[in-house]
């Protein structure tokens, strides 16, 4: 029993152990940055006060009278120092984890030899003690000057160096004002040590705000150069997840780390800057990547969204600030176990044998031999948007290009000789994923040509040792609607349920269902609260090609 009792409550332990091993990583940098705030403050306010008389003179008979005036005037730059720096530590910056451990260590001198401030040396040495094991939580390298300071961050640091210049005021408003009291040096000058350590740091302060202003204005988004797709291209190369082809469209932006090993693909839409998907590179480049992704929508004053994101990077998008929401799931059929034996795909052998007797062939065409089939790929997709009376999206799905297309196989139909249907083909590194884009068929094609398609296409990546099949998302499937699930998932259900007039969210989710995918969950990183609709809204308008494309099929 009591072992019993005791494997219990070790589990108990662990359990506990793991969720706060979870929530510390992202807690430790804002605490630290409330304290080094906190810290600044304390110096600030110091030395807009008088010290301790009998303390002073102490430091008379030990030190000489400019060394005290000159730390009293440096710890309060020393406390601006502090104020700026919790911005950067906030931020996970390692610049401003250093600099912060050697103005906290300045500071704790400073704090002595300006008046023998031993309670507030205590505080700072406390701080300098708790921030210093802390290293690992601060990894980003970028430039304390380009950090972007919200309103917010604006007004706690002006309410702090007016509170300080009221202090100084205060203190000294039984002195007659006059222009010799600035220029008065003695060991009982409380009162002119005070405003010029005071009127230095609000100086500071300003002197820091014009070098941001006259910084160069943030390059603008551009489309990518053919030179940054090729960068791109030799990535992709190497990603196993096939979407990050989405990036070779050569229509959203490309920003790159800052070692040329990682992008993220994005566009803008008003004030909305929307990755798609997760960072495509090396697993190491992620962190800084989504995080340098974030100062370039603050540097335009955007809102930071990623759309279509998996479950494994999660915690970079929640250390962000940002808001998670189900957008759908994302089918993928296991190749290895498929098979068209057995009742359930009966189906799918008689969609074969009946196109196969009506003279229908499924070919590949390597990309090389691409350009030549270009203009009847063009025609039957003409004649494909034609008859569905619609016309192309963009961002997250293809759309026809030919300078696109020619970058991939084909997946072709041919039925007597002439081609009735073609897909592009996504091959992913490592024959992790295979996937199709762009899939388009001529109106007079047999009904079953797109299972015609995917069949044979699942068949050959079995065949060259593919792992999964791509079928792509099912939107606002796998949500769930309980009645005290989040507003967004019960919206997101009954649309689900009752929306299929304007889209076939629960039609394209069965029709995946057929092929045995696997589901996995697809979200939205972004804002959230009041700025959601807006967001969405943004992201409909990328898709659809422009806001008249929300409103036309």
């Amino acid at each position: 029993l009591g072992a019993h009792e005791f494997l219990e409550r070790k589990q108990h332990v662990q359990r506990l152990s793991r969720a706060f091993g979870e929530w510390i990583p992202g807690m430790v940098p804002q605490v630290l940055a409330f304290t080094t705030f906190i810290g600044g403050t304390i110096l600030l306010f110091s030395g807009a006060t008088p010290p301790v008389g009998l303390r002073i003179g102490w430091l008379r008979e030990l030190l000489p009278l400019p060394i005290l005036e000159l730390s009293h005037f440096l710890a309060s730059l020393v406390g601006l120092g502090l104020l700026l720096l919790a911005r950067g530590l906030q931020r996970r910056l390692d610049a401003a984890y250093h600099l912060s451990l050697a103005l906290l260590g300045a500071g704790i001198v400073f704090s002595l030899l300006k008046g023998l401030d031993y309670e507030e040396a205590t505080i700072l040495a406390v701080m300098l003690a708790a921030l210093l094991p802390c290293r690992r939580y601060f990894y980003r390298r970028a430039s304390l000057i380009s950090e972007r300071f919200t309103p917010g961050w604006i007004s706690a640091i002006s309410l702090i160096l007016l509170g300080s210049a009221w202090l100084a005021v205060f203190s000294s408003k039984h002195l007659e004002y006059s222009g010799e009291l600035w220029w008065r040096f003695t060991f009982s000058g409380d009162a002119p040590r005070s405003l010029r350590a005071t009127v230095g740091a609000i100086s500071a302060a300003v002197l820091f705000g014009v070098i941001r202003l006259l910084r160069p204005a943030p390059p603008e988004p551009t489309l990518p150069r053919r030179e940054d797709l090729e960068r791109a291209r030799s990535i992709i190369a190497q990603s196993p997840r096939t979407a990050a082809n989405l990036a070779l469209l050569g229509d959203k932006e490309l920003l790159f780390s800052r070692s040329g090993r990682a992008f993220v693909m994005y566009a803008v839409e008003g004030q909305s800057w929307v990755a798609l998907g997760d960072p495509v590179g090396p697993e190491n480049e992620m962190d800084e990547l989504v995080w340098q992704f974030r100062e370039r929508c603050d540097l335009h004053g955007g809102w930071t969204t990623f759309y279509q994101v998996g479950r494994d990077f999660l915690p970079l998008y929640l250390d962000l600030g940002l808001t998670l929401l189900k957008l759908g799931e994302e089918g993928r059929v296991p190749l290895v176990p498929f098979s068209l034996e057995g009742r359930e795909r009966r189906g799918f052998r008689h969609t074969l044998h009946q196109l196969e007797r009506e003279g229908c062939e499924f070919d590949l065409i390597p990309a090389s031999e691409v350009p030549l089939l270009l203009p009847e790929m063009k025609t039957i997709s003409d004649a494909w948007l034609a008859h569905k009376q619609t016309r192309e999206k963009r961002f997250s799905l293809g759309f026809f290009n030919e300078d696109y297309l020619k970058q991939f196989p084909a997946a072709v139909v041919r039925r007597k000789g002439k081609l009735i249907a073609f897909a592009n083909v996504w091959l992913g590194a490592g024959r992790e994923e295979l996937s199709i884009d762009l899939m388009r068929y001529a109106p007079e094609a047999h009904s079953g040509v797109m299972d015609f398609l995917l069949i044979q296409m699942m068949l050959w990546g079995q065949k060259e040792g593919y792992r999964w099949f791509n079928l792509g998302m099912a939107p606002l499937s796998g949500l769930e609607g309980h009645a005290l699930a989040p507003l967004w998932n019960r919206v997101g259900t009954w649309i689900y349920r009752y929306g299929e007039h304007f889209y076939h969210f629960q039609g394209l989710r069965e029709y995946k269902e057929k092929f045995g995918p696997e589901w996995e969950p697809r979200y939205l990183a972004s804002p959230g609260s009041l700025l959601l609709p807006r967001i969405l809204t943004d992201i409909a308008a990328l898709i659809a090609g422009g806001w008249k494309g929300i409103v036309a099929k």
